[in-house]
């Protein structure tokens, strides 16, 4: 049988493309002793702030934290935000084919927490121009074929709206294709090779799920009316499932963590997923990974990325819960 450190070696083979919506996450982190007098909101005493590359960002970044080899595709723009995205991913070892737009401006997520709790958030956000998106669809289009896989991260930005174009460029070129789904419109995502929806996700499309057996039908339709080849459906403490089509269902059950933060889980899952179908690892194996690299990340404060000796850690832990069925 063949080992937890052989599986997770041979995911840094695949050469993953990563395009979609770039962001920058930022946190102030702070202690609460207070009450406003101008107003009944909670004073934060900010003691430390940090910057993480956001959304697409973060999927190439898990994949570079595992040993893998990424390159980012998205627009930014000439800002600050834009400028910190390109050093952070300089030393993440996120190669970068970004795409600048002057009048644009670089999303922004700003989180203010206090005692790893999350108070409020700030979202700063543009939608970028249609010569910007024609820029980085030729740049797509030039570069595609350098890479083994594909992964589309879609966060409903605005980079992502003509993806079905951007989909057509891929499979013309012969590349699997992941997508990390947003909104209820799955069919923009047609002929993808597997998308990764959570189950909020995947109920506003196929509709309400009542137990297991309504998950695989609705699961199975949807692969037949969008043309997947594979659905893998998060399902938070129950862990996650992959459909495909002529097999039958893999499930893997979730790990049992402590969880401080979700956000970002979604990035690692398709990281490593897209990992392993461009290093041909088998599906079971596939996905006994994510579900345990995004235990790992959820058990971390923000944005975050898990590493080879902390997913062989867990893989290889006596008696730790998360075996296929």
């Amino acid at each position: 049988m063949e080992s937890a450190a052989s599986k997770i070696q041979q995911l840094v083979s695949a050469r993953v493309l990563v395009i979609g919506d770039v962001m920058l996450d930022r946190y102030w982190m702070g202690d609460v002793d207070r009450i406003s007098p101008e107003a009944p909101v909670p004073v934060v005493s900010v003691k430390h702030t940090d910057e993480r590359i956001g959304g697409a960002g973060n999927v190439a970044r898990n994949i570079t934290s595992l040993g893998g080899s990424s390159c980012l595709m998205g627009i930014i723009g000439n800002d600050s935000a834009g400028r910190k995205i390109a050093d952070i991913a300089g030393y993440s070892g996120v190669k970068l084919q970004l795409d600048e737009q002057s009048d644009y401006e670089t999303v922004v997520k700003l989180r203010v927490l206090s005692k790893n709790q999350q108070l409020i958030r700030a979202d700063f956000e543009s939608v970028p121009d249609k010569y910007a998106l024609s820029q980085m669809q030729a740049r797509f289009e030039k570069r595609v074929d350098d890479f083994d896989i594909v992964i589309f991260s879609d966060y409903g930005k605005g980079t992502l709206s003509d993806i079905q174009t951007l989909i057509g460029i891929a499979r013309d070129a012969g590349k699997p294709i992941l997508v990390d789904p947003k909104g209820n419109d799955f069919e923009r995502y047609s002929g993808a090779t597997m998308i990764t929806p959570n189950l909020t996700e995947f109920q506003a499309v196929a509709g309400s799920v009542v137990d297991e057996q309504s998950l695989n039908f609705k699961a199975q339709e949807m692969i037949s009316n969008f043309g997947f080849d594979k659905l893998l459906v998060t399902l938070s403490e129950k862990g996650m499932t992959l459909f495909q089509t002529g097999n039958s269902p893999i499930h893997v059950e979730s790990r049992h963590q402590e969880v401080f933060d979700v956000s970002g889980a979604g990035d690692t899952v398709i990281a490593v997923m897209a990992m392993a179908l461009g290093s041909n690892l088998d599906a079971a194996a596939s996905v006994e990974i994510a579900n345990a690299a995004a235990g790992i990340v959820i058990s971390k404060l923000g944005t975050a990325t898990t590493s080879q000796a902390e997913l062989l850690e867990v893989l290889t832990s006596a008696g730790s819960a998360g075996g296929c069925k």
